[in-house]
């Protein structure tokens, strides 16, 4: 599978806090100590500082002086190496720390202490002078004698001191056992159904025979009942399951339960209303990620910030920046663009699906039968482009167009035309950091072939769709569109290095079959020209079945090309046929939809979910919209709607993964500037920001110390630390806001 991060070193320097400390374990009788002099009752030895750090003992402490203006975490330290682990015996990592002044962040890790520095837990809680104890438990991956526990407190910009007591790692503990609160078993869109929708719930029961439920108004009537029909085991949960419709019942109104089992079910609306707030809020995202502009705290009330990566210090800054070593000899003005995910870097894959996507939720309101252009019109989003009389959802993409154009490599060098595939810190940063705040160098990494035609497929889109507002940039966009296919021509075959991931991502992409699909399509598109439909046709893409389980995303491309040809008129010969096979795909995800007991048209092989799970959920359930606006069939219009009940609620989790939608949502997004979790004075991540969702793989350490043996749709937490199953990012919430979009057209 094609993920963004390859590796569980990529993201260890990024994780935040654990603020409560887990309850200690029941004593075992093979309980073994690991660390030596843990109490520093006579000595510090065999702790051992960074240069930078003066430490001693105070009062039975080690304490230490920490001084400011260091970078990372890591540039100031204190630690312990030769610590021996044994793989999957269980550990508990306890201390007791303070800071003073307080509110400094501390990473605690353990991890190897020679490269490649893995790191196998860690935790990161705001220090207070009143001193706190922590406790965690956490699983060994591996087998070594290398093992270190290290203390980081570099990353702060004024010096404070540190004193750490206590300080125990000890074998042979219980593992922990992490049991999410789940709430009560009846599972339902906490958000709201349509009132002439399909409504569909889940109830979690040990009963096998069918039982009855009943519909509550806000006042406590019954309003509609019937009885479960009892699905057995959930293969995406493990749960014995019941399904429920009371899509029979269509009047409007707010606050409804659903009652089942003795269950009484999280409220919900049936109304339209909830699904319009969210389209213009799942597109809002995208402002509040802007770089190279200071946000404004009067259009998005909480989120105002000064620029980031302006070339105002601490940042090193955007507007001249080389390559890594060896790759070019120039410098080029990157400013400007979106913020990829929680981090600070951008990265001209990601950004070229999350582009398409929200151009194509535009496009789909002009030439869809139930679409409505105004709704994302001039005005609509609250950005300062709103009444430039363009419409502000492609302005907002032109935010990251206008970046993706200057990733283009200049005339009159080797690679002339191709793109560079991404632009980001020289090393991992830790959270929370504003991006005015990031002090790292900011470096180019190699154009590639992929990335180049992503910058071709997304410009000749833009060119089409920005022609009646700004011919200048449509013409732009294209000539831009046209050099980037030219130079992907001359080299088909550069690729990512897939151990890129050094303060970025590495998004690695080895087959671009898709792209050049791709992008020949939005060319032809757009332009109507011979070679490009000659590509098209020619491409073993064209006639591939690529409506796999996983979904569409930046690596997997083809669909994007598919749905625009299938939709966009042309005159390219077959079309029928393209049109066909996006209605079989819709079919196949329409029956994967009816087996899942929780509804929603994902079933990946072998029950494990992928990356960013929650957004493969909605490019397949815009897969059987986009063939519910090809046939007008009733089917696929419910099947859309009835798969995006999974992400309000309707989940072995019972928590919309959407933040401020439903009464139980996901709000602890990794991110460094959405950072509540972590400081009170940032924000949660604003209305409308999809979380990534379940992912098996469960890469980073604090998931791996909550979620061990993780089932399906258990592997998730919302948490900070969690990278790997809560991130946010822009391709994840472009799928949102197309998703969005369509529902609140069928109201």
């Amino acid at each position: 599978m094609k993920r963004r991060r390859t590796t569980l070193l990529c993201l260890t320097a990024l994780l935040g806090t654990a603020l409560v400390a887990s309850p200690a374990s029941p004593a075992a009788a093979d309980e073994v100590e690991q660390l030596k002099n843990g109490s520093f009752d006579t000595t510090t030895e065999p702790w051992w500082t960074t240069s930078n750090v003066t430490a001693g003992l105070s009062d039975g402490r080690l304490c230490a002086d920490i001084p400011g203006g260091t970078a990372n975490r890591w540039d100031a330290a204190v630690g312990q190496n030769d610590v021996t682990l044994v793989k999957g015996e269980s550990y508990k990592f306890s201390f007791t720390a303070n800071g003073s002044p307080d509110g400094h962040v501390l990473r605690a890790i353990v991890g190897l202490q020679v490269a490649p520095y893995d790191t196998w837990f860690e935790v990161s809680p705001q220090l207070s002078v009143s001193g706190n104890s922590y406790s965690y438990t956490f699983t060994s991956p591996v087998d070594t004698a290398q093992g270190q526990v290290g203390f980081q407190l570099g990353g702060s910009a004024d010096p404070f001191r540190f004193c750490m007591d206590d300080v125990s790692l000890l074998g042979g503990v219980p593992p922990e056992v992490y049991e999410p609160d789940t709430g009560p078993r009846v599972r339902v869109n906490q958000v709201a159904y349509l009132p002439a929708g399909p409504k569909n719930a889940t109830l979690v029961t040990d009963a096998t025979a069918k039982l009855p439920w009943q519909l509550k108004s806000a006042s406590g009537a019954t309003v509609a009942h019937g009885w479960s029909v009892p699905r057995g085991i959930d293969a995406s949960s493990g749960q014995n399951v019941h399904s429920i419709d009371f899509g029979a019942y269509k009047k409007r109104g707010e606050g409804f339960t659903l009652v089942a089992d003795g269950e009484t079910s999280r409220p919900f609306d049936i109304g339209t209303s909830a699904y319009e707030r969210l389209r213009t809020d799942a597109a809002k995202y995208y402002y509040t990620q802007r770089s190279g502009i200071a946000i404004r705290d009067d259009l998005r009330p909480g989120y105002g910030r000064a620029a980031g990566h302006v070339n105002v210090a601490p940042n090193q800054g955007d507007s001249h920046v080389p390559c890594q070593p060896g790759v070019c000899d120039y410098t080029l003005d990157v400013t400007g663009g979106w913020y990829d995910a929680g981090d600070h870097g951008k990265y001209v894959v990601n950004g070229g699906i999350s582009t398409w996507e929200l151009l194509s939720t535009y496009e789909r309101e002009l030439l869809a039968r139930t679409g409505e252009p105004g709704k994302l019109g001039d005005g609509t989003l609250a950005i300062p482009e709103s009444g430039n009389k363009v419409p502000d959802i492609l302005d907002e993409a032109r935010w990251e167009l206008e970046f993706l154009l200057k990733m283009q490599v200049p005339d009159g060098q080797p690679l002339a035309g191709m793109a560079h595939h991404k632009i980001h810190d020289e090393q991992w940063t830790g959270l929370p950091l504003l991006p005015s705040a990031d002090p790292q160098k900011r470096e180019l990494h190699p154009a590639n072939t992929a990335a180049t035609l992503n910058l071709a497929a997304t410009a000749a889109q833009a060119a089409r769709l920005f022609k009646p507002y700004d011919k200048a940039f449509a013409a732009k966009a294209l000539a831009a569109a046209r050099k980037a296919w030219a130079a992907a021509l001359a080299h088909p075959a550069i690729y990512a290095d897939p151990d890129d991931g050094i303060g970025g991502g590495a998004y690695p992409d080895s087959d671009v079959s898709d792209e050049f699909y791709w992008a020949a399509a939005e060319l032809y598109l757009t332009t109507g020209e011979k070679p490009f439909a000659d590509h098209v046709l020619a491409s073993p893409v064209h006639t591939a079945d690529i409506f796999g389980p996983l979904g569409y995303d930046w690596a997997r491309t083809a669909a994007a090309a598919r749905l625009d040809l299938a939709t966009v008129p042309s005159r390219l010969p077959g079309r029928d046929k393209v049109r066909r096979s996006v209605v079989k795909g819709a079919d196949t995800y329409l029956a994967t939809l009816k087996a899942q007991p929780y509804g929603m048209p994902y079933a990946p092989p072998e029950n494990l979910y992928d990356w960013g799970s929650n957004h493969q959920i909605l490019h397949n359930g815009i897969v059987i919209a986009t063939a519910y606006d090809i046939t007008g069939g009733s089917k696929y219009r419910d099947g859309a709607l009835q798969s995006v009940d999974y992400l309000f609620g309707r989940n072995a989790l019972n928590m919309s993964y959407v933040t401020g939608y439903g009464e139980v949502n996901s709000h602890n997004q990794h991110s460094r500037w959405y950072a509540h979790e972590l400081d009170p004075n940032l924000p949660n991540p604003p209305r409308g920001t999809l979380a990534g969702g379940p992912n098996s793989s469960i890469q980073d350490p604090y998931a791996q110390s909550k979620l061990q043996g993780c089932t399906g749709q258990f592997c998730y937490i919302d948490d900070i630390q969690s990278w790997s199953t809560n991130e946010h990012t822009i391709n994840w919430n472009s799928a949102l806001t197309r998703m969005a979009s369509f529902v609140a057209d069928q109201g």
